[in-house]
């Protein structure tokens, strides 16, 4: 029996790596990959502070990359994993971008698009949470405990 690396705690493995790259810059850390035939096409964690660009969000850098790659807007074949909920402005350019898979770590109750009680997916994305959300949640606790400590 063959076992399949390339599912979807694999990707998450690899958007927390992100995460932890913005941890780095002092970003809150959230990071994104968006994966297309079993092969990460695109990156991004926020970069808000750095770019001075409250719209530097992990997941819109990483659907600008992904389009920019695949030479359209739509990215009805790939999924994107990403270590929080996305936001409402997220959601929202997910939608306009026809992803076809939402894959997220950790909840996020307070700012999370779920928290506007209205479907912001597109009807034909999917959607799957919980991967990885310890590792998420843990690693955001950290970024703000340090943050409060300074």
């Amino acid at each position: 029996m063959e076992l399949n690396v390339f599912n979807d705690e694999h990707f998450m493995k690899l958007a927390l790596q992100e995460a932890h790259m913005a941890f780095e810059k002092g970003e809150v850390p959230i990071g994104a990959v968006i994966v297309s035939n079993k092969k990460i096409i695109a990156r991004g964690h926020n970069l808000t502070e750095q770019l001075n660009d409250v719209t530097a969000h992990a997941e819109m850098l990483a659907i600008t990359a992904a389009a920019n790659h695949l030479g359209g807007k739509y990215l009805e074949k790939c999924t994107l994993y990403v270590t929080l909920e996305p936001c409402p402005m997220c959601a929202g350019a997910l939608y306009w971008s026809h992803i076809g898979k939402v894959v997220f770590g950790a909840a996020d109750e307070k700012r999370g698009f779920r928290s506007r009680n209205i479907d912001m997916l597109h009807p034909k994305t999917e959607m799957i949470e919980g991967v990885l959300a310890e590792q998420a949640r843990e690693l955001l606790q950290r970024f703000f405990q340090e943050r409060r400590n300074k």
